[in-house]
C-alpha cells in the first residue's frame, strides 16, 4: 500500500504558456527574484536553459552534478528536473526557452533539412550539457532572442537549435535516467526517495529507513533502485554528498575536514576516496584548480 506522503511528493506537472505572439516560451530570470523558487517538476515541453556565469547543483532525471562558470542545458520532454536560478549562488541570470517537440507542426521535423535538429531533440531526453565555444555563442544568441519578435524570433530559434545540433561540445547527463520519462508511474516513488536524501544527506541514512519509507523490504528496495537508476543507493547518496562538497569547496573557505563533515561523511579518508572517484581529483586539488580558473 502506498504511503500517504507519496501524493504530495509527486514531481509537479508545470503548465507553460507560450510567449505572446510566439509558438514557444522564452524569458530571462534574475537570481534576486524571490518568486523564482526551484522545485522538482516536469512538462511536455523541451527546455533550453542558459545560466550566465555562477555555479551550482543540477539535478536532471537521476543525474546530479555540480557545474562552474555557468551552464547550457537541453532537457527533453517530460524529464523531471529541478529549476536552477534562485537556489544557485553567484548566478547573474538565467534564460529559459521551452517548446513542444512539434511546436512548428507535426511534419516540420520530417524534412531532410531538419534531420540534425530532429536528432538533437531526440537526444535531449538524455539531458545534454553544452560547453566551450558553443555555450558562449548560444548564450549570446539567446540574449538576442529576447529582443526579437515574430518571424525573426523564429529564425533565431531555428539557428540556435541548428548550432546545438552541429556542436561536438556536448555531454549527455541523464543517460540512465531516461526511464523517468518512460515509466511515469515511478515518479512518485523516486521523487520521495530523492526528497528524503536531499533533506537528510548530512546524517546517516539507513537502508531500512528508506526502504520502509517506500513500503519495501531492504532487498526489494536495493533491487528496485539499482534497476531504475543503474547505481546502488549508497552510490547515489555518496554522489549527492560529493556534489554538495564541491559546492562548499567552491563557495566557502572551510577546511577539508569541515567540508567532509558538513557533507554527511564522518571519515575524511573515505571522503577523499569518494571525492576522487567522482571528480578524478582530491578535494584539495579540486579547490586549487578552481582557484586558478577564477583567477
Amino acid at each position: 500500500m502506498a504511503r500517504k506522503g507519496w501524493k504530495s511528493s509527486l514531481p509537479t506537472l508545470k503548465k507553460i504558456v507560450p510567449s505572446v505572439g510566439s509558438s514557444f516560451y522564452v524569458k530571462r530570470f534574475i537570481q534576486s527574484q524571490a518568486s523564482n523558487i526551484p522545485f522538482w517538476h516536469f512538462h511536455p515541453e523541451i527546455e533550453l536553459v542558459f545560466i550566465d556565469h555562477g555555479n551550482g547543483k543540477r539535478h536532471i532525471g537521476n543525474h546530479i552534478s555540480y557545474y562552474n562558470d555557468g551552464d547550457l542545458l537541453l532537457i527533453g520532454s517530460n524529464v523531471p528536473h529541478y529549476g536552477f536560478a534562485g537556489r544557485l549562488t553567484k548566478n547573474e541570470s538565467e534564460i529559459i526557452v521551452q517548446f513542444l517537440p512539434d511546436f512548428l507542426g507535426v511534419d516540420f521535423l520530417s524534412g531532410v533539412e531538419m534531420s540534425a535538429i530532429n536528432l538533437l531533440l531526440q537526444k535531449s531526453k538524455q539531458g545534454l550539457s553544452f560547453y566551450g565555444n558553443t555555450k558562449e555563442r548560444v548564450g549570446v544568441m539567446l540574449a538576442d532572442l529576447l529582443t526579437l519578435k515574430g518571424f525573426d524570433r523564429l529564425l533565431q530559434m531555428l539557428t540556435i537549435l541548428n548550432t546545438l545540433a552541429l556542436s561536438t561540445e556536448t555531454e549527455a547527463l541523464n543517460v540512465s535516467g531516461v526511464y523517468l520519462e518512460v515509466y511515469t508511474n515511478e515518479h512518485d516513488r523516486m521523487t520521495l526517495i530523492y526528497e528524503h536524501v536531499s533533506a537528510n544527506f548530512t546524517e546517516p541514512i539507513e537502508l531500512a529507513s528508506i526502504a520502509s519509507l517506500v513500503s519495501m523490504t531492504v532487498p526489494a528496495f536495493c533491487r528496485y533502485f539499482k534497476k531504475v537508476t543503474n547505481k546502488t543507493f549508497t552510490q547515489y547518496v555518496n554522489e549527492y554528498r560529493i556534489v554538495h562538497a564541491q559546492k562548499l569547496l567552491s563557495e566557502e573557505d572551510s577546511s577539508i575536514m569541515d567540508v567532509c563533515l558538513s557533507s554527511g561523511f564522518n571519515n575524511v579518508s573515505y571522503f577523499n576516496k569518494q571525492f576522487k572517484i567522482h571528480t578524478q581529483k582530491s578535494p584539495r586539488e579540486y579547490r586549487k584548480e578552481l582557484t586558478k580558473v577564477i583567477q
